[in-house]
């Protein structure tokens, strides 16, 4: 070893030094406008690349579809890039490509939406597209029919896919059977198959409006260039402000519940254990997303810890608030070996009634708020993630500086404030329980830790089960 090699060496620091204080993040700046017919835009003029990410926000979400006709928005989204303005879906395929852009359409609970990335010397032709199939979509049968049998084909293959089966019966099991949650989004197999082109026609009629749609524009962009395109493409559509969902949509079920979907002799169970949630709008927002975080909501969280660290019941077990319009459930998910399921049931309960009685420590708190507060710049590098967000504000009615100020918010919850939210938004007497398994071993284990009685089901028609 050189002298200098040794010197060099010699003078390195004995220890790591002090992180620095974290750097202010501001998120892209974005403006407003309407047009005269009711279209909003709203622009982040992010020119890092020359790249554009446009969604198209329709208020044709699964939460608005007519009576009896579950699984229509979905359907009509997807059939927007089967086929509009003269081209069927392979031209159409053909000419985004071409142009160097591709392109999504799809339907969720509250909305609608075609998302579009493309060069920015692109983007007034690859709009023209995305007019074409917001405003003059053919909804070829041919296709109608192809994508009712993609979906039913899927329906048939959750019933031996255990997870997707857990979800689905658990939203069978928290709400009303006349809520509209109660079923998937994309609808079920009796709905789905009786949906027809004349429905798919109308639905678009009915929600896919001027007023009623939101041009999100993120990245090589101004305000400006992108009212002038908009007002080319969209400012001669006419039409009335589509109606809002109706009330009931998020209708829950009274009491605790019980149920087990038989998978006879299933090595393991698929377990769900919650009940309502919350909507996205709710004032304590904040206490609420950190006290799940604790809860269930990271990596080092009770719920995870307890049964995969201190157990070894399971892979992964977590907690989550499905965010929506409407109140959306809040659910622990986990799958665990068959006979230690009561077993999980019985810690999972245990850490719901904890964070309920008891201030989670400091140390905690620092972890889950470090945690929330840390990822959350990194989250919108790109053109799409900028446009995602700004869509989530628009979708939820989020104030204009809930980017700027969400990690202050975050940095602001007390121990105090995550105890109140537990208190508030966890509810054991209200419970809802799914497992997917085997009854001959989980039935009795899970009914000597609730106290209550499981209904068995089959996963096909919710039929009890022999």
């Amino acid at each position: 070893m050189s002298e200098t090699t040794s010197a060099a060496l010699s003078s390195e620091p004995t220890s790591k030094p002090a992180p620095a204080a974290p750097r202010d993040y501001r998120f892209p700046h974005f403006e407003r406008a309407t047009l005269a017919n009711g279209v909003q835009l709203v622009v982040a003029n992010a020119p890092k690349l020359p790249l554009v990410t446009v969604l198209a926000l329709v208020e044709g979400g699964a939460t608005v579809e007519p009576m009896g006709k579950r699984g229509v928005a979905a359907l009509s989204a997807r059939l927007l890039l089967e086929g509009a303005a003269g081209m069927d879906g392979i031209a159409l395929a053909d000419r985004f490509e071409r142009i160097g852009s591709s392109v999504e359409a799809h339907a969720d609970w509250d909305v609608a939406s075609v998302s579009l990335t493309t060069l920015s010397n692109r983007l007034p032709d690859a709009l023209a597209l995305v007019r074409d199939l917001l405003r003059s979509p053919t909804f070829p049968e041919r296709e109608v029919q192809r994508l009712k049998e993609q979906r039913l084909a899927d329906l048939l293959q959750q019933l031996a896919e255990p997870r997707s089966l857990a979800d689905e019966q658990f939203a069978h099991a928290l709400y009303e059977s006349s809520a509209r949650y109660a079923v998937p989004e994309e609808g079920d197999a009796a709905s789905v198959r009786a949906l027809t082109r004349n429905d798919v026609q109308q639905f678009h009629s009915a929600r896919y409006q001027p007023a009623g749609t939101t041009l999100v524009f993120a990245g090589d962009v101004t305000m400006k260039d992108a009212k002038v395109l908009a007002e080319s493409l969209f400012g001669d559509w006419k039409g009335a402000r589509p109606a809002d969902a109706p009330s009931g949509i998020d209708a829950v079920r009274e009491g605790k519940l019980v149920r087990v979907v038989s998978k006879t002799d299933a090595p393991q169970s698929e377990l769900r254990v919650g009940h309502r949630g919350l909507p996205r709008n709710t004032p304590d927002y904040f206490d609420a997303v950190v006290m799940n975080a604790v809860l269930g909501g990271l990596f080092s969280s009770r719920i995870n810890l307890n049964l995969r660290e201190v157990h070894g019941y399971t892979y992964g077990a977590s907690s989550v608030f499905d965010w929506r319009r409407g109140v959306g459930p809040f659910v622990v998910n986990t799958a665990v070996k068959s006979d230690v399921t009561g077993a999980a049931v019985q810690e999972i309960l245990t850490e719901i009634e904890r964070i309920r009685t008891t201030p989670i420590s400091e140390d905690e708190l620092t972890l889950a708020t470090s945690y929330l507060d840390g990822v959350f710049p990194i989250r919108y590098e790109t053109t799409a993630a900028i446009a995602s967000a700004l869509a989530n504000m628009v979708i939820h009615g989020l104030p204009e500086d809930y980017y700027d100020e969400y990690r202050g918010h975050v940095r602001a919850v007390t121990t105090d404030g995550v105890l109140r939210a537990a208190q508030r938004y966890l509810h054991p007497d209200e419970l809802r329980i799914v497992v997917v398994g085997d009854p001959a071993v989980v039935a009795s284990a899970v009914e000597a830790v609730t106290g209550v009685t499981p209904e068995i089901i089959t996963g096909e028609g919710g039929e009890v089960a022999a």
